[in-house]
C-alpha cells in the first residue's frame, strides 16, 4: 500500500477549491452554449480528482480501475439515454 503525503492531498484539495471558484465565476458569466461545456469539463476534473485522490484509485490495483471506469460508463449511458429523451421530445408540454 503506497502512502500518500499530506501535501499531496493539501495541492488536490487546493485544486479543487480553484475549480469550485472557476466554476463560480462561469457561472455568473453569460456564456450561452459554450457555458455549458466548460462547466461540464470543469465538473469532470473535479470528479477525476476526487476519484483518482480521495478515494485512493490511484494506487489501487488494476480491478479497482476497472471497477471505477466502468461506473464512468455506466454514468455515462444514464446522461446519454436521458439526453437523448430529452432532445426528443417535442413541446408537448
Amino acid at each position: 500500500m503506497t502512502i500518500v503525503s499530506r501535501k499531496v492531498y493539501f495541492v488536490v484539495w487546493a485544486t479543487l477549491l480553484v475549480l469550485l471558484f472557476a466554476t463560480w465565476g462561469l457561472a455568473q458569466l453569460n456564456l450561452q452554449p459554450l457555458g455549458v461545456v466548460i462547466a461540464m469539463a470543469i465538473a469532470v476534473t473535479k470528479m477525476v480528482l476526487i476519484i483518482l485522490y480521495f478515494m485512493h484509485v490511484r494506487y489501487s490495483s488494476r480491478l479497482t480501475w476497472i471497477f471505477a471506469g466502468a461506473g464512468f460508463l455506466w454514468l455515462a449511458l444514464f446522461i446519454l439515454l436521458t439526453l437523448n429523451d430529452y432532445f426528443t421530445r417535442g413541446n408537448a408540454l
